[in-house]
């Protein structure tokens, strides 16, 4: 009898790392995850170890391989590795693998004054033709930026030639292979703002233009592709080929099947991450998107457009912990059911500013439209709705932008257990609203991608066959909530002081 095929994806996170062996059905059937330490300074300083990144990766795949070994599964059964990684994190290193500055993690913001700085040099147009990217401190290059002007260790080993960049991806995959592989995907690298779209390469003139002439960068490939080999520092007698590399929520567009044009995705979490497939060609966003890479095999490049939303759990998590409307976020649903609409509230959730499209980041939030007939289920249903309404403003500009129409929407994250939310976007943009139950999505997409290239799937058209035990929300078809979406635009308009 032929043994079974398995795939161990290791989705490394910013305050986690998840490690789950598949099955060649796309099941997961060992799991093992190891909380990660991340350090907070003043100045809006975010950074990480980059020996404990790595040390926290071994002990999830140690955790994962004994409970798998300990289910009397064999480990040399496991063909492939996959990893999916937090984006935009990065560390820098010297020819011997040391780092040279603790990891910058994608939050941090020591960076501001530098965007502002390239923006009144007047790139931000260029940035955006050769980038897709928008100046910003999330994506990597200002950060690296801030790193040549601020250290003068790395300032030297730049100038020297000397200096090794790298996401999470990459510094994973040197020390996984001892520095024999220096290389990473191409949805980490249109994440940097050192990537051509349309080249598909590092953009020369653009690193010139930051003054990082004479730094190292990886060898791009596709996310399904070899990228060596490795024991994992023992946890292996025998070496297991890595076969796939890409970025958290890239991977989970791919796990979820965002396989065609007009498919897409949203992760629900404490903000959300929407991608939307736009196909074979990158297109540039005159609505407040990004535009970024997708997915990538051996024979073919997705490209995508994203919107990030600032606060979708995050508007929840305030109102229980500060109003304490609720103790439980699992209350929220039949608070917002127990009144029949919002009555005219509506909550615009701007605590961090908001996000695509809007690009409003010095707004404050705002509850608007109570009277002594408000309950807290108006405010608490006013809340939940601001969730499917942010949802509903990011894909009617991709649809703008890309002219494409959203054939449905794939969701994952905490709040799709919310059958009030996921509904209300269902009616809302009048599509399939689904969920895949599945928490690790991200780890999924990561073995699909490495399991293709090992020949453990045979390819899109097996996967869209697997994982097909989906929850899915139908429109209602109704009008209704026109009505209410008009009243989000007005609150929207509404300027601050």
């Amino acid at each position: 009898m032929q043994s079974r095929k398995y795939i161990l994806a290791i989705d490394q996170g910013t305050s986690s790392t998840k490690s789950l062996i598949f099955d060649d059905t796309g099941q997961a059937v060992a799991k093992g995850s190891e909380p990660l330490e991340t350090i907070y300074s003043a100045n809006g300083f975010v950074e990480q170890d980059p020996e404990e990144i790595y040390q926290n990766v071994l002990s999830s795949v140690k955790k994962c391989v004994l409970e798998f070994t300990g289910k009397g599964f064999d480990k040399k059964d496991i063909v492939a590795i996959g990893i999916s990684n937090q984006r935009e994190t990065f560390i820098v290193w010297d020819k011997e693998g040391k780092p040279l500055h603790n990891a910058i993690v994608w939050q941090c913001k020591r960076s501001v004054q530098i965007c502002e700085q390239l923006k009144q040099e007047n790139l931000s147009e260029t940035i955006r033709q050769k980038t897709g990217l928008i100046i910003d401190p999330y994506f990597s290059a200002t950060k690296l930026i801030w790193l040549f002007e601020n250290n003068g260790a790395v300032r030297e080993h730049i100038k020297q030639g000397n200096a090794y960049f790298g996401t999470v991806d990459t510094w994973l995959l040197y020390r996984f292979t001892n520095g024999a592989k220096y290389a990473t995907d191409y949805t980490n690298a249109s994440r940097t703002m050192f990537f051509n779209l349309k080249s598909l390469r590092w953009d020369e003139e653009l690193i010139g233009t930051y003054g990082l002439t004479g730094i190292n960068l990886p060898e791009i490939k596709s996310s399904s592709a070899s990228f060596g080999e490795t024991f994992l520092e023992g946890a292996f007698k025998t070496p297991v080929p890595i076969a796939a590399l890409i970025g958290d929520s890239h991977a989970a567009a791919f796990g979820e099947g965002c396989f065609d044009a007009g498919s897409g995705k949203a992760t629900l979490g404490t903000g959300c991450s929407i991608l939307m497939n736009i196909g074979g060609k990158p297109v540039h966003s005159t609505n407040g998107m990004v535009t970024t890479i997708c997915w990538s095999t051996a024979d073919r490049i997705d490209y995508a457009l994203e919107g990030v939303i600032v606060s979708c759990g995050a508007t929840l998590e305030w109102l229980k912990n500060e109003l304490h409307l609720f103790r439980d976020i699992r209350e929220t649903e039949g608070m917002a059911t127990a009144v029949v609409d919002n009555g005219g509230v509506y909550l615009v959730p701007a605590f961090s500013g908001l996000g695509s499209p809007h690009w409003q980041m010095d707004r404050k939030a705002s509850i608007t439209g109570m009277s002594f007939a408000t309950t807290k289920n108006h405010i608490v249903r006013a809340g939940l709705e601001s969730i499917p309404y942010q949802i509903n403003d990011v894909i009617l500009a991709m649809e703008k932008d890309a002219g494409l129409s959203l054939k449905e929407l794939n969701t994952d994250g905490g709040i799709t257990t919310n059958n009030f939310v996921m509904q209300f976007i269902a009616d809302l943009l009048n599509k399939k609203a689904i969920c895949i139950g599945m928490p690790d999505v991200s780890a999924l997409g990561a073995a699909y991608l490495a399991g293709l290239h090992a020949g453990v799937y045979s390819g899109l058209d097996q996967l869209r066959q697997l994982n097909n035990e989906k929850k899915i929300f139908q429109p209602s078809g109704g009008q209704a909530l026109n009505s209410c979406y008009n009243g989000w635009k007005k609150a929207i308009a509404n300027s601050q002081v």
